[in-house]
């Protein structure tokens, strides 16, 4: 008897425990890699999380560390239900860091109920009208837009690099870095407002943030009727229009949102973090957030449990790289692309759940 449901409440966990057991199997080759080169598997991860979970400052790094991987993954994962593939989320983030610090630089002596929105508010326009020029080429001109975010990731770096050195680069700095923002453009650290957490540990209010936006998200796409139109179009984009959806608006509009969401992971590195737009910045956020979305299952919650863990392996990957014997940070790495491709082989032809 086949139906609808077919294959029972398991066929219905698959998806959701699919994240799950890539981990597993990740860490299960993970681990017969380091017993390979020498080192202790249980040691070596021992060492991993307990760097990553120790209170205060494992804790507070992981969360600072996760919190630019939570923008950027919810940035993948709108492009994606949308049936697009935003690999520009990278140089969105730049766009939008230089725009805040401008704001912070130029509007310094603004009072801080002031300047730290308009800072704010200067990213993420930032973010949305980097992410939106692809979505327009694209709506307009079929221009695909995995070439078109690629090519805008270079062009953002180099605008901002240029426009930092020739305008706001601090006299004599040896480091292609802007002046410091003005101090109202500050967010505030968590660590002056959660009992038992340093204020040295530089998790700011970007992170409640990140955390508000992954809701913003759930409610956009599933419980308005623009998500549902958005998700129709990246479903089936000939089916949408036959409906009478406006396919071409809906991708410019899905970029756009796309865009401001990962410009947010300039705001917490230049308005909580660094105070100042600082050239090479970013650890690879933008393109992180693709293995975020993926683990995440294009899920706003999925996408938030995602880069907690790799939040975790990044903070926990520099104990490994000091006090293991033999195995370095590039560990993290390896568990992160180990965890994408086993993810990936459970999505082959005839496995694969909608």
């Amino acid at each position: 008897m086949s139906g609808r449901g077919g294959g029972g409440p398991l066929a219905r966990l698959r998806p959701a425990l699919a994240p799950l057991l890539a981990l597993l199997a990740a860490l299960a080759a993970g681990g017969l890699l380091i017993a390979a080169v020498g080192d202790d598997p249980i040691a070596v991860y021992g060492l991993l999380l307990g760097s990553a979970l120790s209170w205060p400052d494992g804790i507070g790094y992981t969360l600072f560390y996760a919190t630019p991987l939570i923008f950027t993954g919810l940035a993948v994962a709108v492009a994606f239900r949308a049936g697009l593939f935003n690999v520009g989320a990278e140089g969105q983030l730049y766009a939008a860091a230089f725009a805040g610090a401008w704001a912070g630089i130029v509007g310094a002596g603004l009072p801080a109920w002031l300047l730290a929105p308009l800072a704010c508010a200067a990213a993420v326009a930032a973010g949305g009208a980097w992410g939106a020029l692809p979505g327009i080429l694209k709506a307009r001109f079929g221009a695909h837009e995995v070439i078109t975010t690629i090519m805008l990731n270079f062009v953002a770096v180099a605008v901002a690099g240029y426009l930092t050195e020739v305008r706001y680069r601090q006299p004599g700095d040896a480091i292609l870095e802007t002046r410091p923002i003005g101090a109202g453009a500050h967010l505030a650290r968590l660590g002056s407002l959660v009992p038992g957490l340093p204020p040295r540990i530089p998790l700011n209010l970007a992170f409640p943030a990140a955390l508000a936006a992954c809701v913003l998200v759930y409610v956009l796409l599933w419980r308005t009727r623009w998500g549902y139109e958005l998700r129709v179009t990246g479903a089936s984009p000939d089916a949408a229009a036959y409906g009478g959806i406006a396919v071409g608006r809906q991708l410019a509009i899905a970029m756009a949102l796309s865009g401001a969401l990962a410009g947010m992971a300039g705001i917490n590195e230049v308005l909580g973090y660094r105070y100042r737009y600082y050239d090479g910045f970013s650890a690879g956020y933008g393109f992180t957030g693709i293995a975020v979305a993926l683990l995440g299952r294009n899920h706003p919650a999925g996408v938030a449990l995602a880069a907690l863990l790799l939040g975790a392996l990044a903070r926990g990957g520099l104990f490994v790289g000091i006090f293991s014997d033999h195995v370095s940070r590039d560990l993290v790495l390896v568990l992160q692309g180990l965890a994408i491709l086993f993810l990936a082989a459970q999505r082959l032809p005839g496995r694969a759940a909608r």
